[in-house]
């Protein structure tokens, strides 16, 4: 399902900042040669990412999935000198090419690679963190949603990726095997934050929908 007409999002792409141009580099070589390039968060969403991290001023982030590192070099472009971005994945593979693309960066020391599944390593990272972007296996997407609130700082927000999975969590639920595996765990997820009374959780209909998520301090 196209949630956004292609011509209206080319166009706010073109007066948006976008990342870098190797940036653009990895996302043209991941779509050519990598399996599963549809999991990129393209152009757009790196340009919201970017917002928030200047908005809030955030100095640390924790990224769940790296896959080919595009999400995790565009947000550390975003970062101060001093920022730090830890982003945690499973695929050896995809993290080596993820590397060879940060070498090239002057932002790329600002990443630390965390390979191991991701329940055991967000287990093992120290916070606060001002922001967690989400964007891994969808399984346990609740859990992470529970660690990152552990970690988040005073100020910080958490972002979830792909919470309207192409349109399937608005069609009916259903017990046959045709039923997409995920569904289910991002239904659970979304019910979830909103009926929690101590977050303030906002969904944008942006590509494959983004949950915009903060405690509430008051």
């Amino acid at each position: 399902m196209k949630l956004i007409d292609e011509q209206i999002e080319k166009y706010c792409i073109e007066k948006s900042n976008v990342p870098s141009s190797l940036c653009n580099d990895l996302e043209l070589y991941t779509r050519e040669n990598i399996h599963g390039a549809q999991m990129l968060i393209g152009k757009m969403e790196a340009s919201l990412l970017g917002f928030f991290i200047r908005a809030i001023g955030a100095k640390r982030i924790l990224e769940l999935g790296t896959f080919t590192g595009y999400s995790a070099l565009a947000m550390a472009e975003e970062l101060p000198e001093d920022g730090e971005l830890i982003t945690l994945d499973i695929n050896e593979k995809t993290v080596q090419l993820a590397k060879s693309y940060w070498e090239k960066s002057p932002h790329g020391k600002k990443i630390t690679s965390v390979i191991g599944p991701g329940l055991e390593s967000i287990s093992k990272v120290k916070g606060p963190f001002d922001l967690v972007f989400i964007d891994a296996d969808k399984r346990n997407y609740l859990p992470y949603l529970e660690k990152s609130l552990e970690l988040l700082s005073e100020k910080g927000m958490i972002i979830i990726d792909n919470v309207l999975w192409s349109g399937r969590v608005v069609e009916a639920p259903s017990d046959s095997e045709d039923e997409h595996r995920n569904t289910k765990f991002i239904r659970e997820l979304n019910d979830t934050i909103a009926k929690r009374e101590d977050l303030y959780g906002t969904l944008l209909p942006l590509r494959d929908g983004m949950f915009l998520i903060k405690k509430k301090n008051y």
